[in-house]
């Protein structure tokens, strides 16, 4: 068994791919990497992945598909992951692979264990060129450090500490059992990969060290603001297929957790009235009250349990003057953390 899996789903990614598996391959030989090309078709990236096999045929696997969307590509990879531990880093991010190194030991023991942790959590960083900022986002007001703990050990459960795709590594066979599967053709899927697999993580080690160097600066990024209003569409489908994936009051037997994903979920339906208010227009207020709408009709406690959390009363004054004041507070916080 190799100890983790690191899958880079790649789409038209050859100008930056090879930084991101550079910082992988010095990690081991007990990894695998798993490049997978979505169907590009402007670029050399995968005759670049089938060069990165032939050079380290024993950990890298390059592997051909269809175009699928990011989820698709993250779907092939885990039902082709043999490692212990299953990690995916998007292709124009890395990992500091020096401070990775504890991580990986970690790993490595968890593969002689009887019963191995199920999640491993870490820090990741905001790291944007453009404009020469680097910022960590780190849980240790949230998570407790350098031990095996459990959700109902969650310290404070505030509304800034979310966990990412970037800062997390489950271990591959829960993945597999609670059948995850990505929707594809569509964007912002990683919000589902660390939502409803988090209720099957019984144990959990978090390790307060700045791994994951998240990339921000691509004018067709998904998070850039003018590519997202015009995807609003698919976060609005992505926090659907949430709110339909588990009913949190009933199905979440931690306390903690139940807070935190409730957070979760409302900082989703968040994000999508803040960009609907910033479209502006009278179809875009309409689709707000359309996903509320939604919400009601197919679950009406969970949606009040919904509604009711701090952020969901905020995004939600009514008129003019509260969408303006919403939309001026999204502004503040992103002025600070740089996300997009």
């Amino acid at each position: 068994m190799k100890t983790i899996s690191f899958v880079i789903p790649c789409y038209n990614s050859s100008s930056y791919m090879d930084n991101c598996i550079n910082h992988l391959v010095s990690i081991g030989d007990d990894i695998e990497i798993l490049i997978i090309d979505d169907g590009s078709d402007k670029d050399d990236t995968l005759q670049k992945a089938l060069a990165w096999q032939e050079k380290h045929p024993d950990i890298i696997r390059a592997i051909h598909k269809e175009n699928g969307g990011h989820g698709s590509a993250i779907n092939t990879g885990l039902s082709l992951a043999t490692g212990l531990y299953f990690k995916v880093v998007d292709s124009d991010d890395y990992i500091k692979d020096t401070e990775f190194a504890e991580i990986a030991d970690y790993a490595r023991e968890q593969v002689k264990s009887d019963d191995p942790i199920d999640l491993i959590i870490y820090n990741y960083v905001y790291d944007k060129p453009s404009e020469n900022a680097q910022n960590p986002m780190r849980y240790t007001d949230m998570l407790p450090t350098d031990k095996v703990f459990s959700w109902n050990d969650l310290k404070n459960v505030g509304y800034l500490d979310y966990i990412t795709m970037h800062s997390v590594m489950f271990k591959t066979q829960l993945l597999k059992d609670c059948g995850l599967q990505l929707p594809e053709h569509c964007f912002y899927v990683d919000n589902i990969f660390v939502y409803y697999p988090l209720v099957h993580a019984k144990t959990i080690r978090y390790f307060n060290k700045d791994i994951y160097m998240y990339f921000i600066g691509r004018d067709d990024q998904s998070v850039n603001e003018n590519v997202f209003k015009q995807r609003i569409d698919q976060q609005i489908r992505i926090t659907k297929i949430m709110f339909d994936a588990i009913d949190l009051q009933h199905e979440v037997p931690y306390r903690k957790l139940r807070i935190y994903m409730r957070h979760y979920l409302s900082m989703m339906t968040a994000i999508c009235a803040v960009f609907l208010y910033m479209i502006n227009t009278e179809e875009s207020i309409q689709k707000n009250k359309d996903l509320w709408a939604y919400f009601k009709e197919q679950n009406p406690g969970f949606a009040r349990y919904l509604k009711s959390d701090l952020l969901n009363r905020v995004v939600l004054l009514p008129g003019r003057v509260g969408r303006a004041f919403v939309v001026f507070a999204y502004r503040v916080v992103h002025e600070f953390f740089h996300f997009n």
